[in-house]
C-alpha cells in the first residue's frame, strides 16, 4: 500500500495536507525564534553603536581613564598616504578592537593641537598604542597591520591580567 501511495497512485488522506501545513509554520516559527535579534530587526534604535575613529578634539582622557584602551593615529593631513594606509588596515580589525576596549583616536590636524597631540609630540606620522593607563606603549612611525596591533595589545599587562579575570583556568 505504501508503494502505491508513493507513486501516486492512491491519493492521499485529507489530514496529511494539514499536517504537512501546521509542520512548515512551526518550523518557520521556530527558525524565526532562533535568529539572533540584529537579523529578524535590521535597524533597530537600541543596538549599540558601531565602532569608529573619533576625532583627537572629542576626547576627554579623564573620562575614559582606565576603561577604554587608546589607538591613536597622526598625520599632518587627512591625506597623508601612510594614514590613509593605516585606516585601511585597521578597517578590518574594528571588531576585533572593540572587543579589546579599544578606542581609535585620529589627529589630522597640527595647526590646532588636541590634548593627545601636546602631550604625545608626534613629528609627521605616527601611531601609538597605549594601555588603559594612558602611557604610551609603543610608538610606530610607519603604517601597521592590524593583526599586529592586535597581538601587541593582548601582550599588554593590563590586557593580561583582564584576561586572566575572564578565564582564571589560564593562571
Amino acid at each position: 500500500m505504501w508503494a502505491h501511495r508513493a507513486l501516486g497512485l492512491l491519493p492521499k488522506p485529507p489530514y496529511i495536507g494539514i499536517m504537512q501545513h501546521l509542520a512548515r509554520r512551526q518550523l518557520i516559527a521556530l527558525v524565526a525564534l532562533a535568529l539572533p535579534a540584529s537579523l529578524a530587526f535590521p535597524g533597530r534604535a537600541d543596538q549599540a553603536p558601531t565602532f569608529a575613529p573619533v576625532p583627537a578634539s572629542e576626547v576627554v582622557e579623564a573620562d575614559l581613564l582606565f576603561l577604554r584602551r587608546p589607538v591613536v593615529v597622526f598625520a599632518d593631513s587627512p591625506n597623508d598616504p601612510a594614514f590613509l594606509r593605516q585606516m585601511e588596515l585597521l578597517t578590518r580589525y574594528f571588531d576585533q578592537l572593540a572587543t579589546r576596549d579599544v578606542i581609535l583616536i585620529i589627529d589630522t590636524d597640527p595647526a590646532n593641537p588636541s590634548a593627545l597631540r601636546k602631550k604625545l609630540r608626534p613629528r609627521g606620522f605616527s601611531l601609538v598604542l597605549m594601555d588603559k593607563d594612558w602611557k604610551p606603549s609603543i610608538r610606530k612611525p610607519l603604517p601597521w597591520e592590524g593583526r599586529e596591533i592586535i597581538n601587541s595589545i593582548d601582550k599588554m599587562p593590563i590586557a593580561r591580567t583582564e584576561a586572566l579575570d575572564r578565564n582564571p583556568a589560564g593562571r
